[in-house]
């Protein structure tokens, strides 16, 4: 059995990448998946210190949580990456990559070997750049930026090994973080670039997760908003963020094993 790679990646910080990752992964896990986690990002650790704190928080409350087996990776050798992927994903069904918000080598090669490509962006033209420029009056998209290209290419050389090689398809998501009540007119061109700009590099869209205060509170103990059981009384807002998770999960389409036992906690809210 060879593992699914989900990679979050972009070359941007700031877009709840490392968030959504963890939020997938925990996700993943109570649906009775096994999940490996992979860290590109030694000097931040992000989604390797969130999975920590969960396996400290399961020790000191003496509790069993769904969670993912993880490392961090600081080589300098592609190779070597290769090798941790392949002995942290034996035997298991994800393996999910969080990459730095930068240019980086080891993100682009996971990048190009990813069966499913999630790129966040905040609601924003800003991070929109990210993805290709549009231009100032008309909104239209003008140009792709170089990580869309790099990401097309890598499209364009994966549809001949799947046809050559039985791999899979590369399936790029890029999810809308963040999203705010902004003016309609902007909301309105945003989505406009969007759809345009996917029509031509092949992504598809997906809404992700809104700016709640609940994931920063909820970094320290590791936990998400799927442990219900744990997390105390909760507002209104923190079952919408749950919801919204839900239909982020569902939306990425993945592959869920059938041999698995799912965690009920996950099929709703009583």
């Amino acid at each position: 059995m060879t593992a699914h790679r989900i990679v979050f990646a972009n070359e941007k910080g700031g877009t709840g990448k490392s968030t959504t990752a963890v939020h997938v992964a925990i996700a993943l896990a109570y649906q009775g998946a096994k999940v490996a986690a992979i860290d590109l990002d030694p000097r931040q650790r992000t989604l390797y210190r969130y999975l920590e704190n969960r396996v400290e928080t399961e020790r000191r409350r003496e509790i069993a949580l769904p969670g993912a087996r993880f490392s961090v990776y600081d080589g300098e050798d592609i190779g070597e990456l290769d090798d941790l992927a392949e002995a942290i994903a034996d035997g298991y069904d994800f393996l999910i990559f969080d990459t730095p918000g930068r240019d980086d080598q080891f993100a682009r090669h996971v990048a190009a070997t990813a069966d499913t490509l999630v790129t966040p962006l905040n609601d924003s033209f800003i991070d929109f750049d990210l993805i290709g420029q549009v231009e100032s009056e008309s909104f239209k998209v003008k140009k792709l930026s170089f990580y869309a290209e790099l990401m097309w290419e890598t499209r364009k050389k994966r549809g001949l090994k799947t046809i050559n090689e039985g791999r899979r398809e590369l399936d790029w998501v890029v999810v809308r973080n963040r999203v705010q009540h902004v003016e309609a007119k902007n909301m309105r061109r945003l989505e406009g670039a969007l759809l345009e700009l996917s029509k031509r590099v092949g992504f598809r869209i997906s809404n992700g997760l809104s700016e709640r205060v609940i994931f920063r509170e909820l970094f320290p103990s590791g936990l998400t908003l799927l442990d219900k059981g744990h997390l105390g009384e909760l507002g209104t807002s923190h079952l919408v963020a749950r919801q919204e998770l839900r239909q982020l999960v569902a939306g990425l389409n993945l592959p869920m094993p059938t041999n698995r036992e799912p965690d009920l906690q996950l099929a709703g809210d009583e």
